[in-house]
């Protein structure tokens, strides 16, 4: 098939198979049929992720490459940011995010065991685990209804002594109060780290300037998992503007080590040989001294190629992800005596993940549920509810210790027993988003005529 072909020229071909393939079995857009279902989240691509995917298989590097390094420069420069590092999730970010904090390169500053970093409950867990983890000790507060976010009221009574950071997530696409959080943050000198995880292309009004979430504080994490803004399968992102910062990220990245030359590069220092380390001999290998008890938390340059195709969708994506949202919240105005419709935080203009919604007026959230799922549409609860009522903390909850809880989680619980979202993926179509609003307040009639 090749044989009078160089490799390019072989390439080439592929890869013109490789399009028309996708084309042809990828290609066809599904259409929707009333009461077919809908996912809360789905995958949206065309050729040019594939072509990217198999141009990465053919080279066979498979660990971070030349897509990896194009893919973190790129994402830097879409946040304006100077630092991405790209991972192989967002779980991993976030671990990777508060790991940092942990570094004796930061000297008095350095996150340790038995300080505190204040938080929420109601959210996705590993935004905790990095913290619960190392042995420091989360201080939760509670959040705010309509807003999902965490209750800035609370900041100064959650305060103490061992209080090092701040480790809290834009809900579903909704930013935080940033400007009250920075503030306090910069005021006891403390750590401010945004999951962003849900929120990427989120845009916050910080000082006359319109930036994206994520780039507030010290450092913001992205998750690239399929349901999410944007997607290469498994992958996430870490960002920063400092300098300090992203060297300790990529050493806790990078197995710990204190060496930053690439992968397949050696000596970019010029001292791999001549410098000493611990108590190391003199002249040990760099590339083998380690400065963290790190991880190896790299993607492959396999899933930062379909990450290239994707960031170039991205704009489109927040976009319609905001006309869905705007489609439903026109939709469901007639039925606010019942939900609690989201509302966005105050300066800012969210890239919405999903539609939230509280039940009120003892309208029933698992008959409201059953109705939805029942009829094809696919629902989600507010990730944990709350994660302090889960099996993972039963020890910790025993005990009393590991943790501590400033004031009542009244939102958090109501939002554990009332609250659930539908998607606003870019993929749904008008008919879909107003079937939802339809089964929706086809619900509440029947629950208001009992």
């Amino acid at each position: 098939m090749f044989e009078e072909m160089n490799e390019q020229q072989a390439r080439v071909q592929i890869l013109d198979m490789v399009k028309a393939y996708c084309d042809k079995y990828h290609g066809a857009e599904e259409v929707y049929k009333k009461g077919g279902r809908i996912p809360y989240a789905k995958r949206v691509y065309d050729n040019a992720e594939m072509l990217n995917l198999v141009d990465s298989a053919l080279e066979f590097w498979l660990t971070s490459g030349r897509y990896t390094v194009s893919f973190e420069e790129r994402m830097a420069e879409y946040l304006e940011v100077r630092f991405c590092s790209l991972v192989n999730s967002g779980s991993s970010a976030n671990l990777l995010a508060f790991m940092a904090l942990t570094s004796p390169l930061l000297k008095e500053r350095a996150i340790k065991r038995g300080d505190e970093v204040i938080t929420v409950a109601a959210g996705f867990p590993t935004t905790i685990a990095p913290i619960v983890q190392y042995g420091a000790v989360p201080v939760f507060v509670d959040v705010t209804i309509p807003q999902y976010n965490i209750d800035v009221t609370m900041l100064e009574a959650a305060f103490s002594p061992k209080t090092k950071a701040v480790m809290a997530a834009h809900t579903l696409g909704n930013p935080f109060d940033l400007k009250v959080v920075k503030n306090f943050c910069d005021r006891h000198g403390l750590w401010l780290i945004e999951d962003n995880c849900d929120a990427l292309g989120s845009i916050y009004n910080w000082n006359g300037k319109e930036c994206f979430t994520g780039t507030v504080g010290d450092i913001g994490t992205s998750s690239f998992y399929p349901p999410h803004h944007m997607t290469m399968g498994e992958g996430g992102a870490v960002y920063t503007n400092n300098p300090l910062l992203n060297k300790i990220v990529r050493s806790f990245r990078d197995w710990g080590r204190d060496c930053s030359c690439v992968s397949g590069q050696d000596n970019m220092c010029g001292h791999r040989f001549d410098c000493q380390y611990g108590e190391l001999p003199f002249g040990y290998d760099h590339k083998y001294v380690y400065s963290h008890f790190g991880y190896n938390l790299k993607a492959t340059d396999l899933q930062a190629a379909i990450g290239c195709a994707q960031l170039e969708k991205l704009p489109s994506f927040i976009k319609a992800r905001r006309k869905n949202f705007e489609f439903l919240s026109r939709e469901l105005q007639g039925v606010k005596e019942y939900l609690e419709l989201p509302s966005a935080c105050e300066g800012s203009r969210p890239s919405w993940f999903g539609f939230l919604m509280t039940c009120k007026n003892g309208l029933d959230r698992n008959g409201m549920v059953q109705y939805l799922e029942n009829k094809g549409i696919q629902t989600r609860m507010l990730f944990a509810g709350n994660l302090l009522k889960h099996p993972c903390f039963d020890e910790m909850r025993k005990s009393g210790e590991g943790f501590r809880v400033v004031g009542e989680l009244k939102n958090t619980d109501r939002i554990m027993n009332d609250t659930f979202w539908i998607g606003l993926y870019p993929g749904m179509s008008e008919d879909m988003l107003a079937y939802m609003a339809e089964m929706i307040k086809e619900y509440i009639a029947v629950f208001t005529t009992l």
